[in-house]
């Protein structure tokens, strides 16, 4: 479809509470798309929910559920089935991070936020990439960091998620794309969020020194599904950062990033 033909159509937005995701519904509101809304966090989202009705006229539907339940992705397509909605945009942003040695972090930090950012993520990318396919349209935008193209300390679960996102949204781009649908990654460096906050890391120099704001960030992966780039990195410095790891060892490589990550 067309962006003119997206229009009227339904976008999910997952983390759809702050950061990113709020950022991701105002641009597609904006764009003329009715949206599902989907975090843990009720009031935010229905706050959210009133402006975009307000500025933009469309349709907005909150749904209040916590992605780090096992059946969740299953629960929440559920329900919005039962509206009669049809999604044909799905952003993929929930997640967070978990700062620390890996060993001496709670297991139950880790396990949450493995089932947040791998598997609600795999299993709502399968749920409607296969519904997608079916129709022979739809539009997939995942979301990974550039952690996700190297082995990072003090971030290695988190980052190690990430490459596995990257890699599934690539393979992804060529498998449903042969069926009509697009499937986008989008790896980010450091942006003005709540991640450090929630990962519980103090923002070091080099990330003060390339943090981003988090609208260019969603502008930059809107654009890029919608040309059906299988992957984007935003940002001079991060592009340039994943470029340069090319050239070194990985042992290097996870070397230099424990000095930039280490509090």
């Amino acid at each position: 479809m067309s962006q003119q033909q997206l229009k009227g159509a339904w976008a999910l937005v997952t983390g759809a509470s702050s950061g990113l995701g709020e950022d991701f519904a105002r641009e597609l509101a904006a764009q003329g798309m009715n949206l599902v809304l989907a975090a843990r966090t009720r009031v935010p989202m229905e706050a959210l929910a009133s402006a975009l009705r307000s500025a933009h006229g469309v349709e907005v539907v909150v749904e209040s559920i916590d992605l780090s339940l096992p059946e969740s992705a299953d629960e929440l397509q559920r329900r919005i089935a039962a509206r009669g909605i049809q999604i044909e945009v799905l952003i993929n942003n929930a997640g967070f991070g978990v700062y620390g040695e890996f060993v001496s972090t709670d297991w139950a930090r880790i396990e949450t936020m493995l089932q947040v950012d791998l598997m609600t993520l795999t299993r709502l990318t399968h749920r409607y990439g296969a519904e997608m396919a079916a129709r022979g349209h739809g539009r997939i935008l995942l979301i990974s960091s550039i952690g996700g193209y190297q082995a990072t300390p003090l971030y290695a679960a988190y980052c190690a998620a990430k490459a596995y996102v990257l890699s599934l949204g690539e393979a992804l781009n060529d498998e449903l794309g042969r069926r009509g649908v697009t499937v986008s990654v989008l790896s980010p460096g450091i942006t003005a969020t709540k991640f450090l906050a929630v990962s519980g890391q103090r923002a070091t120099f080099y990330q003060r020194m390339l943090m981003m704001q988090s609208l260019p960030v969603v502008r930059i992966g809107l654009k890029a599904l919608a040309r059906g780039r299988a992957s984007i990195v935003p940002g001079v410095a991060n592009a340039l950062t994943v470029f340069g790891n090319r050239f070194l060892p990985r042992r290097w490589q996870s070397a230099i990033a424990y000095q930039l990550m280490k509090n």
